[in-house]
């Protein structure tokens, strides 16, 4: 059984290197998911792995661990209602308001990739005007293995099967064995990376929507604040920010407006 002393030290490890804030009440957590590393890493239980971690601590270590914390719970059309916005609002004004020029997009925290991919099946779909002059999805997260995963575009059936309607699947999807690979015209329009949010915004430029949804709700709120505050400035003006259903920001600028959906809402930069 983990102890406090071992609770504290991968806590803090966790909240330095990624911002994951880990309460007391979330040892049980931290228990199962190192002792799966532990053992995948040859050793034979969490003292042998608190005991190297404290003397010997590498870097790939450090970025293992915190992989095993990070949640990558995530479907395709996530809550869909700002997956409706971006067909029925944002791209609309976007294709007017920038005619041939490129349109950025960044799904921040997008874990193993079903936003972004739902993002271009959009534009594929219902915009192949954008698609053709030019939209640029940039897709990070700080795990290695759910952007590995994502960047792959290989999906299991019952991924699949969470949120992706079959006639999407059939179009952008091709079926091999017990999975499904997204078609190289999907993967095409999605760039992904390994990025920190805690990192400066430095290399990734502005963008013309944000989605960064179910990622702050794990961190504190000084973390909080401080990475909105990163992400509002690499809106463009007129830019969108999606945030997840349960995550209402009170410290935002006030040339960020409130924009009330059908369900839900987002938020716009004044332009």
């Amino acid at each position: 059984m983990i102890t406090a002393e071992q609770f504290r030290f991968f806590a803090d490890l966790v909240k330095s290197a990624s911002g994951i804030a880990l309460a007391p009440g979330k040892e049980y957590l931290v228990e199962s998911r190192l002792n799966e590393l532990a053992r995948g890493l040859g050793m034979k239980d969490m003292d042998e792995f608190y005991r190297k971690a404290c003397t010997s601590l590498t870097p790939a270590i450090r970025e293992k661990i915190v992989d095993a914390m990070t949640t990558n719970e995530t479907y395709f059309f996530r809550d869909q209602h700002p997956f409706e916005a971006m067909k029925k609002l944002v791209f609309p004004e976007l294709a007017k308001r920038n005619g041939n020029g490129r349109i950025r997009i960044w799904s921040a925290a997008c874990s193993t990739g079903q936003e972004p991919y739902s993002l271009a099946m959009i534009i594929q779909e219902h915009f192949a005007s954008l698609a053709q002059s030019g939209v640029e999805i940039v897709a990070t997260d700080i795990s290695r293995r759910a952007v590995e995963k994502g960047a792959a575009g290989r999906f299991t059936q019952v991924e699949v099967n969470r949120g992706l309607p079959v006639t999407l699947l059939i179009r952008h999807f091709t079926q091999n064995g017990a999975f499904w690979h997204a078609k190289d015209s999907l993967k095409n329009m999605v760039a992904f990376r390994i990025f920190n949010l805690l990192q400066p915004f430095t290399g990734l430029g502005t963008f013309d929507v944000i989605f960064c949804r179910y990622v702050l709700i794990y961190f504190d709120p000084e973390t909080k604040d401080q990475i909105l505050r990163r992400i509002v400035s690499a809106l463009n003006p007129g830019g969108w920010l999606f945030l997840g259903a349960t995550e209402t920001p009170s410290n935002l600028p006030p040339f960020m407006k409130r924009i009330p959906l059908e369900k839900g809402v987002c938020w716009k930069r004044a332009g």
